[in-house]
């Protein structure tokens, strides 16, 4: 996992154009997007590879909660969006991203994604935890994904305008 930085580091308009080479210039539409809306990554979290002067990865993670339909609120990080640019995917970047902020956050850490289950398990992230839990828009229910401590729990996703839960 050498040569990744603080993503912070890095110019933000850099990480912008990197996801939408990734993701397109409509992801903002997307979803995850409402549930982290008015945050800012959690920076030591949140991670950049950069190769010859040029940014070619990032990971972003976010502090985000599960509103239970029982009241309590399960403070929980969003993992992502993991981008790679386009001519480098396939290359381990993404993956190396992922285990610097598995690792960054500990092992137990309560962990959420929105993401391909067959790619995310090998980090151990599974929607054995998440079947009840709801976001704010369209979403599949079978890409909610979570790994860590997270207790079996029905609710809705939303920010957490605080790292204190």
């Amino acid at each position: 996992m050498p040569d990744l930085l603080p993503l912070a580091s890095v110019p933000a308009a850099d990480v912008e154009a990197l996801l939408d080479a990734a993701f397109g210039p409509d992801r903002h539409g997307r979803t995850a997007y409402r549930v982290r809306e008015g945050l800012s990554p959690i920076g030591h979290l949140s991670f950049a590879k950069v190769e010859d002067g040029r940014l070619v990865g990032a990971i972003q993670c976010w502090p985000v909660q599960l509103e239970g339909d029982d009241g309590d609120v399960l403070p929980l990080t969003m993992v992502g969006p993991v981008a790679v640019a386009p001519d480098r995917q396939g290359t381990g970047i993404g993956h190396d991203l992922m285990q610097r902020a598995i690792a960054a956050a500990g092992d137990d850490a309560p962990l959420m994604l929105v993401g391909d289950a067959p790619y995310y398990a090998r980090f151990g992230f599974t929607v054995e935890r998440t079947g009840g839990w709801r976001m704010p828009g369209p979403y599949d229910p079978a890409r909610v994904l979570a790994r860590g401590d997270v207790p079996l729990r029905n609710g809705m996703l939303a920010p957490r305008l605080s790292l204190v839960a």
